[in-house]
């Protein structure tokens, strides 16, 4: 049957309602994070999805010393605090040093830890000693199976709120594929597996010192990982992806949402019927 991972209301798990998880990539103002929240809301409580909200306060991985960091550490994260305020949902952001798990921990409800750092232990520990719940990126240099040692790492600080998120494999230079086996391997932790819609699809530094990508993929294969048995569905989303400061070949048009979130939906619920109950 697996895990059930509880973040406030929301519930993750083996036939349960297919969880989106889904923002802008980064925070780059108040305006555009409220507009997608506000927008994610009504469309999620509409079609009858549990929505987690995330942006990340800080890109510290960028292709090039000149992408875009910041707004500032804290001011980012009051915005993200603010978004559970008004809109009454959970709150995703990434951390990338021990030393950020508690300070980011005081705003948000689920930390994640990117994938280039999923093997890193001490990171891992500080994130579960938080007692917040962690996702998980699987790194795109890693095989699915060992995503269960990283949830272990995190499980012995005595913190079991974890989800596992498949983000594409390295394939070649600039490139990433998505197995979707892996979803059924990472399954086999126990742990519920989302699927990142977005950052799947990245051509990583491709774009002349930053990632380019291929959001035309996004759909398919969407549709392909819900279809497999995924648990949730990690999107990001932007009004203008054109002018996002980060990730603005991967980022869906917020006025996309709707049609994707309508078809996986559909999908989810067929799968749902077959699945046996253990």
């Amino acid at each position: 049957m697996g895990k059930t991972v509880v973040i406030d209301d929301v519930k993750i798990g083996t036939n349960l309602p297919l969880t989106i998880i889904a923002g802008p990539c980064v925070v780059e103002n108040e305006t555009i994070v409220f507009q997608v929240a506000e927008k994610m809301v009504q469309l999620t409580e509409k079609l009858g999805f549990p929505y987690i909200f995330k942006s990340s306060y800080k890109k510290a991985n960028r292709t090039s010393s000149g992408s875009f960091i910041t707004i500032g550490e804290e001011h980012a994260l009051e915005i993200l605090a603010a978004v559970k305020t008004r809109f009454g949902v959970p709150v995703l952001t990434d951390i990338h040093t021990e030393q950020e798990a508690d300070f980011a921990a005081e705003y948000v409800d689920v930390l994640q830890i990117p994938a280039f750092l999923c093997r890193q232990t001490e990171l891992l520990q500080a994130a579960g000693a938080t007692g917040k719940a962690i996702n998980i990126k699987k790194g795109q240099f890693l095989a699915p199976q060992d995503m269960a040692l990283a949830a272990e790492k995190i499980a012995l600080t005595g913190n079991e709120n974890i989800l596992l998120t498949e983000r594409g494999t390295t394939f070649g230079y600039r490139d990433l594929v998505v197995d979707m086996r892996g979803l059924v391997i990472m399954a086999q932790s126990e742990y519920p597996v989302i699927y990142d819609a977005t950052h799947s699809l990245q051509s990583p530094g491709g774009a002349g010192g930053k990632s380019g990508g291929h959001r035309e993929f996004a759909l398919p294969l969407a549709r392909a990982a819900v279809a497999t048995g995924c648990q949730g569905l990690f999107v990001e989303t932007h009004p203008d992806p054109a002018t996002a400061k980060s990730d603005a070949a991967t980022q869906l048009p917020l006025n996309q949402m709707e049609s994707l979130l309508h078809q996986v939906r559909d999908i989810h619920q067929i799968v749902c019927e077959y699945t046996p109950e253990v």
